[in-house]
């Protein structure tokens, strides 16, 4: 990717703002490392459901399932009913299975550590080439359990990450992960995803954001700051 002026710049505010979060939220903590295909099946319950339900769904799967093998070759209907907490059981519980499968076809055992091998974009062409694996759920598999340098980027990130001017305003959410991987320090990316995350989700809200508290008030180009 050429950088412009314009990403040169962004490279200067990423960093200042990533430096901000760190001061006013500290250094997040990633409550476990998990391995990867664990990491990647966690990521799919967490899809369209909050993190309370992904977890009691994940925890129902592991005391149902003990191996990665036996969720592969559950009865559908029986691996569906296990992880219904975590919603939309009906695509989840093929997704799961599908990618183990594809997983022990690839690699003739349910592993994904080969991955460190390949390029980032290898790495990530992989796995989103399977069911219900989009760039985001790729990226928190890459940087969080395969220490590779990817920037998952969820609702959150990219409203935040618009507002304040990180990105162009009419990036697509695909784009940004590419974007933000060009101008960001890789060392960065986990921290700053998560206090990206604690920004939207606590000050930088979708319809209400508490701008007279956020710590990167000061570097922020949203033209429709709230104070009250």
């Amino acid at each position: 990717m050429e950088l412009t002026q314009t990403d040169l710049e962004s490279i200067e505010k990423l960093e200042q703002v990533s430096k901000q979060l760190l001061r006013y939220f500290g250094e997040p903590a990633w409550f476990e490392r998990l391995p990867a295909v664990d990491e990647l099946i966690c990521t799919i319950l967490s899809q369209n459901t909050n993190d309370i339900n992904r977890d009691k769904a994940y925890k129902e799967l592991r005391q149902r399932y003990p191996t990665w093998e036996e969720v592969r070759d559950a009865d559908p209907a029986e691996l569906q009913y296990t992880i219904r907490i975590a919603g939309l059981a009906p695509q989840k519980g093929p997704n799961i299975q599908a990618a183990l499968q594809a997983i022990s076809e690839k690699n003739g055992e349910i592993d994904l550590e080969w991955l460190k091998d390949l390029s980032v974009d290898e790495a990530r062409d992989w796995l989103v080439n399977l069911k219900g694996v989009g760039p985001k759920t790729a990226a928190i598999v890459m940087v969080f359990s395969l220490g590779m340098p990817a920037f998952p980027v969820d609702t959150h990130v990219y409203r935040v990450t618009g507002r304040i001017g990180l990105r162009p305003a009419k990036l697509s959410v695909e784009k940004t992960h590419e974007y933000l991987e060009a101008i960001g320090n890789p060392d960065d990316f986990g921290p700053l995803h998560l206090n990206l995350i604690n920004l939207g989700r606590q000050i930088c809200q979708a319809r209400k954001p508490k701008c007279a508290v956020c710590p990167v008030l000061g570097m922020c180009d949203y033209p429709d700051k709230l104070f009250n």
